[in-house]
């Protein structure tokens, strides 16, 4: 397989060249557009070396990228989704189910367990859009509800970290938006106990995830460029008539509007985290 690229004008000829480039060697940046050499995005920890924009990664890349190496253990992976509702769209939602764990490899949008971060032990819990858009079903809710639990019985930090444009999942109906304040109970009771809650906010946070555990962090951090929010902007337009500023929902204008403690690179967050860790529990 191939793909096609112009170049700028060979000598002697009066149009641009259209160059035979092997499909795969290549990736669009969805911020600047640029065309960039796929392992140089690699090598940059899946960042667009052109503007730094993060593309997209995995519940299972995030966490190697996050955890120190060999540390991560997985919680509650035999947890699976069922239809209670025999839902229906274009295709039913069980089989929906089935085509998105053999897409992704995983049994559901959520990853939860513990692992240690520069030697220092964490819970984790991350959402990984490539399933159903990250979207929050009863067993996304569940997985999140323990892994806080986990958190507030072995009396550790606990880290978010949120990829998730689909909000809660509307195949699940009201048993999906229970897991809102199913997780929000959870995460008040390891308030009260005196955990530390750090959110991560990546590219898209949006919908019934932002509206609970994604924005209730004692420290709220974000990637670059990072859409935040719960409605989109095209959704507030054709309901409110409201035109917003341009940008109104990126990680830097939250950040500027003081929404957001700090944005932080990916490859500074390890790090960070630490540092974090360190200071809130010294």
């Amino acid at each position: 397989m191939a793909a096609w690229f112009w170049k700028g004008k060979g000598e002697g000829e009066d149009r641009p060249k259209k160059v035979n480039i092997a499909e795969g060697l290549w990736v669009k940046c969805d911020s600047c557009k640029e065309i960039v050499y796929r392992a140089e995005v690699d090598r940059a920890g899946r960042v667009c070396p052109k503007c730094r924009y993060p593309f997209r990664i995995s519940a299972r890349e995030r966490i190697a990228s996050i955890a120190d190496e060999g540390s991560f253990e997985e919680r509650e992976a035999g947890l699976r989704s069922k239809d209670p509702l025999g839902f229906t769209d274009r295709i039913p939602y069980a089989e929906r189910l089935q085509a998105e764990q053999a897409k992704t490899g995983l049994a559901e949008a959520a990853v939860v367990g513990k692992g240690y971060i520069r030697g220092r032990p964490v819970v984790f819990g991350v959402t990984d859009f490539a399933f159903m858009a990250g979207s929050m079903g009863s067993v996304v809710g569940e997985k999140l509800t323990r892994a806080t639990e986990e958190a507030t019985r072995l009396k550790l930090p606990l880290i978010l970290v949120s990829g998730s444009g689909g909000g809660a999942r509307m195949q699940e109906g009201i048993l999906s938006l229970m897991q809102m304040a199913k997780v929000s109970a959870a995460l008040g009771r390891y308030d009260q106990a005196g955990g530390l809650y750090i959110s991560i906010l990546t590219n898209p946070t949006m919908g019934g995830v932002a509206a609970s555990f994604a924005l209730q962090g004692d420290i709220t951090l974000a990637e670059p460029g990072a859409l935040i929010g719960f409605a989109g902007k095209r959704t507030i337009w054709n309901t409110v008539r409201i035109e917003l500023p341009e940008g109104f929902q990126t990680s830097e204008f939250l950040l500027k509007h003081g929404f957001i403690d700090r944005i932080v690179p990916r490859k500074d967050l390890r790090t960070e985290l630490a540092r974090i860790i360190d200071y809130c529990e010294h």
